[in-house]
């Protein structure tokens, strides 16, 4: 019997590693492709096929999928940072537009027949106070998530022009490790609130900044939903079966949000060490509450967080960052 092969672009990255293990796990072929930018050659498991390339170079692309049969592509590969793309909106639309349509484009050509995109809670600009649904009105408050929401548009027409079945999966936050201490986080730089609650706890940076503590929740700190990454993993494999009976969209999350300063004691807790903190104002375009409502996913693919616990989360995110002070270059 054949293995299905799958190729993820990103997968040297956090959650592209994360779903490239879980691929090779049950026991399919996985080609990895990455230009390690952002990613590390480290990250990528054991059994991958590693093709260190661009997106934007349409000749290494084409000689990938000319070359191999995939049953799908999980597209991660991204430039993902909010703020950066405030600083600097043409290179990111131009970047992850154009590399995500040139994919999409060569899947359509070689007849891949399913798709599934690493998408973004950031599509979401102005969101209520109660947890958000799919059917929540897209309007990006950023060209990072602008960008996401034309590769979804994209998607849309791709389906119904050539049938190419489409996964859509937008996160919130991304958060923990491998539980076997395999994989972690290692962004350079980390802009993530739980590795940087760590790293202070640790002494690797002087303090944490918590950015307003006015906002109208318990505790007057931001409230976000944190999702481990192997939970993230596990969803993109319920979201491939469920591509047989058509294109999907959902939205992943824990459907409970945890605040910044209940993230600071969780890893004051899990790591036995206090946090040195430094109050500041708010940060503009922060919303008080982003909480995500997975009705959907978990009524169509059972799907379920196994790692929900706050402490769970944090206790996976110390463990690797405790035993790779340097990340992956150590």
């Amino acid at each position: 019997m054949i293995r299905p092969h799958y190729l993820v672009t990103g997968g040297a990255g956090f959650v592209g590693s994360h779903l490239a293990a879980a691929l090779l796990a049950r026991g399919d072929d996985v080609t990895v492709y990455d230009d390690l930018s952002t990613g590390h050659r480290a990250a990528v498991p054991p059994g991958a096929r590693l093709v260190v390339a661009d997106l934007a170079d349409t000749a290494a692309l084409e000689a990938v999928l000319a070359a191999t049969r995939f049953d799908a592509v999980f597209h991660f590969a991204a430039l993902s940072l909010v703020g950066d793309s405030m600083q600097h909106p043409l290179h990111y639309l131009r970047t992850n537009i154009g590399n995500g349509l040139a994919l999409i484009d060569a899947c359509v050509r070689h007849r891949v027949p399913r798709f599934v995109l690493s998408s973004t809670a950031a599509l979401f600009g102005r969101p209520s106070d109660g947890p958000i649904d799919e059917e929540a009105p897209v309007e990006p408050g950023s060209p990072y998530g602008e960008s996401k929401a034309a590769l979804e548009r994209a998607l849309l027409w791709a389906g119904r022009v050539h049938g190419l079945r489409a996964a859509v999966l937008r996160y919130f936050n991304a958060a923990g490790a491998d539980p076997d201490g395999h994989l972690g986080e290692d962004h350079r730089p980390e802009t993530h609130l739980i590795p940087l609650v760590i790293d202070a706890a640790l002494g690797r940076r002087p303090e944490i900044a918590v950015f307003g503590t006015d906002y109208p929740t318990p505790d007057g700190t931001c409230i976000r939903d944190y999702i481990h990454v192997s939970d993230l993993a596990d969803a993109h494999l319920r979201a491939l079966a469920r591509l047989d009976l058509g294109s999907v969209t959902y939205n992943l999350g824990n459907g409970a949000g945890h605040s910044v300063l209940e993230v600071i004691r969780a890893v004051e807790r899990v790591g036995g060490r206090q946090v040195p903190v430094r109050l500041a104002e708010r940060r503009l375009g922060d919303p008080a509450r982003l909480v995500a409502a997975s009705d959907r996913i978990r009524g169509e693919t059972g799907w379920a967080p196994r790692h929900a616990a706050l402490d769970t989360i944090v206790a996976h995110a110390w463990a690797w960052r405790a035993a790779h002070p340097l990340g992956y270059t150590g």
